[in-house]
This record gives C-alpha cells, sequence and structure tokens, in this order.
C-alpha cells in the first residue's frame, strides 16, 4: 500500500491527468506530471510539473527517484518508459496491457487469439497487402491507422480497393488495420477498475453516440437487455483477467443485430465516456485509478441518481466568443466541467458537462435544452 503524503508519478497531462491529480489530492497523496506540452491542463494542479518528453532519462530517473508509484493518463506512451518504472515502484498499468492497447494490429490479434469476437480485420502494411484483400470479405470498410489514431482521426471509410489504396497512401503508408463495417444498432462501453489481488468493481453500463468519429454523448443506464449486460460485463471481465490488468479499463463494444456484441476496442485508462462517474457516482473513476494504484481498497461504483447524461464541449462553441452558461447554472441538476484549455479549436475536447436525472428521459431532455442555449446563434 502507497500511504497518503507520498509522491504519485503520472504520465500525461491532459484533461485526464487533471482529473486524476485533482482526485489523488484530495486523498492526501501528491502528483508530480510529465508532459511535453507546457499549456497541458495538468500543469494548474499539479504539484509539480516536468515539461519533457516521455523519454527524456534525465526526467524519468527524477520521477523514479521522488515516486513511490507512477501511472499513465493514455495509452499512447512508450511502453518502455513502464517497463522502466515497473523495476523500480508500484506501476499501473503495467507496460504489457498498454503495448497491446495502444496499437490496434496487437490488439485485434490479441482478441483473435484469445477467442473474443471482434469486427473481421485485416492487416495492411504494405501495397502488396492491398492487392490481396478479399473484396466480398471486407468491404465497405474502415480502414484504421494502427498507432496514435484517436477521435475519429486516422479513419476513413473504404469501398473498394481504389479508395483503400488511396486512404492507405493519405495516411503515409504506416501499418493499418481494415475492418470490415458492420450493421451497427449501439455502442456501448463498460468501465471497471480491478486491484492488484484481482478484485473488480464494475459501473453501470454506458451507451455511447459519436459525432464525426468524436463521442458527443453518454447515457447511463444503457438501453439494452440483461442478457446483453451480463455478456458485456463477463467479457470485460475476462479480458482484465487474461491481461492481469490492475487499474481502471474501458472496453468499447459494437452491438449489432446480425453479429451480437463485438469488443471493439481496449482503453487502458479512465474513458471519456466514464466521466459522468464524476457527478453520478459515489466514487469516480479517477479516483478509483489512484486506489488501484495505491493498493488501497476500491470504492462503491454506485449510481447516486436514477440516470445521467453527459454531454462533451468541443471548441466549436467558442467560434463567436465564450458560450453563454447561465442556462447550464441555472440548472440544478447540471454539472459543468471546463479543462482549462487555453485555445478553442474545431473538434477539440474543452469540456464537458454531465445531467442527472431521475429518469433517462427528464435527465436527456434537460441536456439537449442546456446545448441549444450554449451553442453560438446564428
Amino acid at each position: 500500500m502507497i500511504q497518503p503524503n507520498n509522491w504519485l508519478g503520472l504520465l500525461g497531462g491532459g484533461q485526464l491527468g487533471k482529473m486524476f491529480s485533482i482526485k489523488a489530492q484530495q486523498l492526501g497523496y501528491y502528483v508530480m506530471v510529465i508532459d511535453p506540452n507546457e499549456d497541458a491542463p495538468a500543469r494548474s494542479v499539479a504539484n509539480k510539473w516536468i515539461c519533457a518528453d516521455y523519454s527524456d532519462q534525465k526526467a524519468l530517473d527524477h520521477i523514479a527517484k521522488s515516486c513511490s508509484g507512477v501511472t499513465t493518463e493514455f495509452e499512447n506512451v512508450p511502453a518502455e518508459v513502464l517497463g522502466f518504472f515497473e523495476e523500480k515502484l508500484v506501476v499501473s498499468p503495467k507496460q504489457s496491457a498498454v503495448r497491446i492497447s495502444q496499437d490496434r494490429i496487437l490488439e485485434k490479434e490479441f482478441l483473435k487469439k484469445n477467442g473474443f469476437k471482434t469486427s473481421r480485420f485485416l492487416s495492411i502494411k504494405n501495397d502488396k497487402e492491398i492487392t490481396n484483400v478479399d473484396t466480398e470479405s471486407f468491404f465497405p470498410g474502415f480502414l484504421k491507422v494502427s498507432r496514435f489514431g484517436y477521435d475519429g482521426k486516422g479513419q476513413s471509410l473504404v469501398d473498394d480497393i481504389y479508395s483503400l489504396g488511396k486512404s492507405f497512401e493519405r495516411f503515409g503508408k504506416t501499418p493499418c488495420v481494415l475492418e470490415r463495417a458492420i450493421d451497427l444498432d449501439k455502442e456501448i462501453s463498460v468501465i471497471l477498475v480491478r486491484d492488484f489481488k484481482g478484485r473488480v468493481a464494475f459501473y453501470p453500463i454506458i451507451e455511447n453516440r459519436h459525432r464525426n468519429g468524436i463521442l458527443d454523448m453518454s447515457v447511463v443506464p444503457a438501453s439494452i437487455p440483461e442478457s446483453v449486460s451480463e455478456e458485456a460485463i463477463t467479457i470485460s471481465n475476462q479480458l482484465a483477467s487474461k491481461l492481469n490488468y490492475v487499474g481502471v479499463m474501458c472496453v468499447e463494444f459494437f452491438l449489432s443485430q446480425k453479429d451480437g456484441l463485438l469488443v471493439n476496442e481496449i482503453a487502458p485508462r479512465p474513458h471519456n465516456s466514464g466521466h459522468f462517474s464524476l457527478d453520478a457516482c459515489e466514487v469516480c473513476q479517477f479516483e478509483q485509478q489512484v486506489r488501484a494504484l495505491c493498493q488501497i481498497p476500491l470504492g462503491s461504483t454506485k449510481l447516486r441518481a436514477s440516470s445521467a447524461v453527459m454531454i462533451n464541449l468541443l471548441g466549436d462553441i467558442w467560434s463567436k466568443g465564450e458560450p453563454d452558461w447561465y442556462d447550464l447554472f441555472a440548472t440544478s441538476s447540471a454539472h459543468l466541467h471546463l479543462y482549462g484549455k487555453r485555445k478553442p479549436r474545431s473538434g477539440r475536447k474543452m469540456g464537458h458537462y454531465t445531467v442527472l436525472g431521475e429518469s433517462l428521459e427528464i435527465a436527456k431532455e434537460e441536456a439537449l435544452k442546456i446545448r441549444q442555449s450554449i451553442n453560438p446563434k446564428p
């Protein structure tokens, strides 16, 4: 167990890192953050800020000497950096899990090898592999870069060999995954936390809606049959066990009438779809990340309200200046979270708000009413 008043190292200073830092400090820990971006949101709350590349050995040595445990806010840190820390202190999650989840090819192969259903896929690493694609099996499909893709970036809908080749060329011929498109009914996610003894707690299953590849709205509870809910939790539990995972993890699923429940991807960290837990649950996903890392008892994942709706705030709504927050602040069931990013731009996540309600219909109605009030007027 890592006692309070010790230092925790955090790789990544974005909004997830900021929310982790706040919760760690509330539990009595000090947080040392490393991030190459000098304007990263977590800088405003970190007890110590290191502006350096994640592979800066001097910075890594300083963290190793100062901290009792290390975690990461996102999966795109070099996995070997986590391996460096594993030899010296408590690390959650381990590099083995992060290495798989940060590479779509490795992730898809891991899922297939271990018997988890996922969409039909094929790795594309060179032009020759494009010419060998079975058109009936993979079109229409999505070409996705294997590394560093997020929020719809590094993805392209492809209908034939020609468009596949053009997309591969546009992505710089970096390794990609070609996934067969499915008849999608819903997208859901399961957020869990697993401790060092293998004990697991699950948050209520979340139903997600995207716009332009970016998460737009998450609603809890998801409108799915109990049998689907049980299957999603079972699969997520099995995945965490196979990865020998410690920490907070999100498993994203596609739900299709034709194909059933398919694992889309794994996020080895708190997830955007779990932001509702900040206001709607007894213990949020960020505090659970602290608890798992520090080997203290996991908290309750129970809802404080019957339902919750979370809506992302993108930079687009700042196009005509500061949004009008009046109606949001006038709604007692609404909770605003701005991340402190200085430069709004289209598609950039600037914050979110969550509305709690006695029913999903009430919460959704209030959330959409607030959205209308803060969107830029023509």
